[in-house]
């Protein structure tokens, strides 16, 4: 049986600087990668996973969201809300009606690269 703690412990006393040196020097100012722990964080509800899955087959309106998810106007509403504010969909009005798409290719790219990475288990 493998034990996964041995595993991640390091043994050797040579630090290995310059692998160090270049990663720190890459690695991204602490706010940009908070935002981006943000944006993960916004994936990990079931409800706005079902949302992205339904824009990325089609542009929808709340009302047939909600009817799709069995769900209330409202609750869909809240949950574009925080999808919108996390800039992964947008809003188009045509009349009355509210029309909401993935905000851009990249969230598309990164909601079917999940897909993807799950679907190769």
């Amino acid at each position: 049986m493998v034990d996964y703690d041995d595993i991640s412990r390091c043994d050797c006393t040579v630090i290995h600087e310059d692998v160090v040196n270049r990663v720190k020097s890459n690695m991204p100012p602490d706010e940009r990668l908070y935002d981006l722990a943000e944006l993960f964080k916004v994936f990990g509800d079931t409800t706005r996973v079902k949302i992205l899955w339904a824009l990325d087959e089609s542009e929808m309106c709340v009302c047939d969201l909600a009817v799709l998810l069995n769900m209330t106007q409202s609750a869909v509403s809240h949950q574009l809300r925080v999808l919108k504010q996390a800039r992964l969909v947008k809003f188009r009005k045509d009349g009355k009606n509210v029309y909401y798409s993935f905000d851009d290719d990249h969230v598309k790219s990164i909601f079917e690269q999940g897909l993807l990475h799950i679907s190769e288990g």
